[in-house]
């Protein structure tokens, strides 16, 4: 896992702003320039760890700058009959490359993002994942071209920080994040999961290589669709265990990390390090007795690591420093402080359990939502198109209901919930707050393989009796029933309580003052979000509005 840079034009102050991406890769830093063309590299050595695999890496007038991991990239190399002379992933995207040219992303299995220099065509290749679970931003404006895995990096090349994008702040305070190519930042986009960029000096041609649009149902009895779910989960755990260094395991005691952990365990020929969050106070928010209880049924070394309100508030600046721009999930707080407990522990790499409420169906919301012919637009979607005409002094309405191709019903919640909550929400979190410390976090239940197949899956098998069913009859035979039939809880924290009894009226004060400068909230809307909020009501708003401000005056003011 690493940090990768790029641009078409020489600065002087290049390296600089390699050392900003420091954190996503400490183990090695490096620098390439080939005429007017800069590329840097931070690599965290997790596959090949020889320092022929560092990068940039140049072979036969291609240089690449790459990040991520490519699961399947041994069986490549025998598929394709590749040569290569590292045992690095990173070369094998630089063979592929050579064999196939920019037609060969569908063939690779992974997380990532990467740019690949052609030097004979003087040409950019740029791409990213499936699901988004690796960034990508790059700008490209006045003939300047610069790529990077965080917008740091690139406001540091341009010397200027970008004006506000506030169609980026509409779509946050819905979706929790920009969606689609916006960011926070005018001009400075990211590259959509799924899609590729050429760029060959003149003009910049985007590409989608790969989307979940067109999957049609099948249909075949529980037993085999069971059998099928396992042994692709079981493969999945398997090549996100490829590894030369150490693997731990988030454990929350929900029944998505519980069968990873189990799994995991299973698989693992020596003992596996489990980590879990809790609270000192709030404890209802608190799944410390279930972790607990699975890390015994499995006989983990269990790590529990408590945080009370100071832990959690002393972090928003730290969150906000790595994320870049706003993103509104609470929950990126907890994961920044077990992600820093796990990398002190020496651990690079942990699994989680993200993906697996989107395509098995978790979310009770969803089973309401197929009562109804209401629009979806994402499950924990904030603001409602009615709340921001009240919220903005002006806004024009936003039609969200085409944004999936699917006329079932179920198949339209996942498809959205991938693509938006776990595209831009989701990876984004996880990434960001894992890499700020140099750890990698890996999502088995988001293998392409995986995902394809829930998503065709004859529907009334799906829904069953209960969420999650299907994944509920494989849990059994790994977990205790009690653990596995408890009610769903989600990745929670007391981060209202907590930010009313510390900050108080400066919740509003801070969105208040921010609002005079960009003139564009009904002052009275946000004054009733905020005494609302004291109830326990329209709390996610709040936080919304709060986060951007904070992040607001941190940026511009």
């Amino acid at each position: 896992m690493c940090g990768i840079i790029g641009s078409n034009f020489l600065t002087s102050n290049f390296d600089e702003t390699i050392n900003l991406l420091y954190h996503r890769g400490p183990d090695v830093q490096g620098s390439f320039t080939y005429k007017n063309n800069q590329f840097g590299h931070t690599r965290l050595s997790i596959i090949d760890l020889n320092e022929e695999a560092s990068q940039p890496m140049i072979f036969d007038d291609i240089i690449i700058t790459f990040n991520g991991e490519i699961y399947n990239y041994k069986e490549l190399i025998e598929e394709e009959k590749l040569n290569c002379k590292t045992k690095s992933d990173t070369e094998v995207l630089i063979r592929l490359y050579q064999k196939y040219g920019v037609d060969f992303l569908n063939k690779l299995n992974g997380m990532f993002s990467f740019c690949i220099f052609d030097i004979k065509k003087e040409q950019f290749f740029c791409a990213r994942d499936r699901f988004g679970k690796k960034p990508f931003y790059f700008y490209y404006k006045d003939d300047k071209f610069i790529y990077a895995s965080e917008i740091k990096s690139i406001i540091s090349l341009l010397s200027f920080t970008p004006t506000l994008n506030k169609k980026a702040l509409e779509e946050y305070l819905t979706f929790w994040s920009p969606i689609g190519t916006n960011t926070f930042y005018k001009d400075i986009l990211k590259l959509e999961a799924g899609y590729s960029i050429v760029f060959d000096g003149k003009k910049l041609l985007k590409n989608k290589y790969y989307d979940i649009d067109k999957i049609d149902l099948i249909h075949e009895s529980e037993e085999n669709v069971l059998d099928n779910i396992e042994n692709l989960l079981i493969k999945s755990m398997e090549r996100r265990l490829v590894s030369d260094v150490g693997v731990a395991s988030l454990l929350s005691g929900g029944v998505d990390s519980s069968l990873v952990s189990s799994l995991y365990s299973k698989i693992s020929l020596s003992k596996i390090d489990t980590y879990c969050i809790g609270y000192d106070e709030h404890v209802h928010y608190s799944e410390l007795p279930y972790a607990r209880k699975v890390a015994k049924y499995i006989n983990s070394n269990h790590h529990e690591v408590l945080i009370g309100r100071n832990d959690f508030l002393e972090v928003i600046d730290n969150m906000l420093t790595h994320m870049d721009e706003p993103i509104g999930d609470s929950a990126s707080i907890p994961t920044y402080i077990l992600s820093k407990q796990i990398s002190k522990d020496g651990f690079k790499v942990a699994l989680s359990g993200e993906g697996s409420d989107e395509i098995f169906l978790g979310y009770d919301k969803y089973f309401n939502l197929l009562k109804t012919d209401s629009t979806y637009t994402t499950i924990n979607a904030s603001f409602s198109e009615e709340e921001k005409i009240k919220l903005f002094n002006e806004y024009l309405k936003k039609d969200y209901s085409s944004l999936s191709p699917y006329n079932s019903r179920i198949q339209n919640l996942s498809y959205l919930d991938i693509k938006i909550w776990i595209g831009d929400v989701l990876m984004t979190k996880i990434d960001k707050m894992s890499m700020a410390h140099s750890l990698e976090l890996r999502a088995p239940f988001l293998d392409y393989h995986l995902v394809e197949y829930l998503l065709s899956i004859d529907e009334s098998l799906k829904v069953g009796n209960t969420n999650k069913y299907l994944l509920k009859q494989i849990a059994y035979k790994y977990l205790p029933k009690d653990i596995v039939d408890r009610k769903k809880k989600g990745f929670s924290s007391p981060f209202i309580e907590w930010l009313y009894e510390e900050f108080k009226d400066e919740i509003l004060n801070v969105i208040l003052r921010v609002n005079r400068h960009l003139n564009l909230f009904n002052e009275e809307y946000v004054k009733f979000l905020y005494n609302e909020a004291k109830e326990k009501r329209y709390k996610q708003h709040v936080w919304n509005l709060f986060i951007f401000s904070r992040w607001f005056e941190r940026v511009y003011l």
